[in-house]
């Protein structure tokens, strides 16, 4: 086994730290920061960037922090805020909703409403989730990391929509039979924006609702699934 494929094991059985980093030189594939508790950040910009695990230890890649994830000149994305405390990297227990143990949800700081409902403002300009992190979802609910087509979605927990982070604290792997699954989640995404901008919920609540029951938020806001 290569030392870049022991790295990209010992990090989706959350076992890759500082100790394991003195031990294998090669960083995971896709790491961009090393943090100060010893694990990995896939973090495409430099706000928030290891927030929850003691700040960031040392930039990979040979530069000062990586690429960010919004042009010059557009939002600042602040830091990341966690609906709950993540508490595990393995072993998530994959089903129709997020392991909250693993994946409570988060978003950015910086994304406000009169950010998240100007005009000029669209997912695809912070919309960041490299391949590698979209594998290291998998592989911390178990599953072998690779392309499922249209069956599973990496989604977001918090949609961009309402100001979702690209951490993988707010990822999950969600099927589309999951019952009710992803496209019906997405009806509500687009929507639950809709009424933050018309003053009908309020941002934090609506972040809330969506990481912690998104299924109960959809009947408060269709009547119905």
């Amino acid at each position: 086994m290569s030392l870049r494929t022991l790295a990209a094991v010992l990090l989706a059985c959350g076992l890759f730290t500082a100790a394991a980093a003195g031990r294998v030189a090669t960083p995971p594939p896709g790491a961009t920061a090393l943090c100060n508790d010893g694990t990995y950040s896939f973090s495409q910009h430099h706000s928030g960037t290891c927030s929850h695990h003691g700040g960031v230890a040392q930039w990979l890649g040979g530069a000062k922090s990586p690429p960010p994830a919004v042009a010059p000149g557009s939002v600042s994305l602040g830091r990341t805020v966690l609906i709950s405390p993540r508490t595990k990297t393995s072993h998530c227990r994959l089903g129709p909703n997020p392991d909250r143990a693993c994946s409570p949800g988060g978003y950015y700081s910086g994304l406000t409403k009169a950010v998240l409902c100007s005009s000029s403002f669209h997912t695809s300009s912070i919309r960041n989730v490299p391949e590698s992190e979209k594998f290291a979802v998998e592989a911390e609910y178990g599953m072998a990391p690779g392309h499922y087509g249209s069956s599973l979605e990496i989604d977001h927990i918090v949609p961009l929509e309402l100001g979702g982070s690209n951490e993988i604290a707010n990822l999950y792997p969600e099927k589309l039979d999951a019952g009710p699954g992803y496209r019906v989640k997405d009806r509500l995404e687009n929507k639950a924006h809709d009424l933050v901008c018309s003053g009908a919920i309020m941002l934090h609540a609506a972040q809330v609702g969506i990481a912690t029951n998104w299924q109960a938020l959809y009947k408060r806001v269709f009547g119905t699934q």
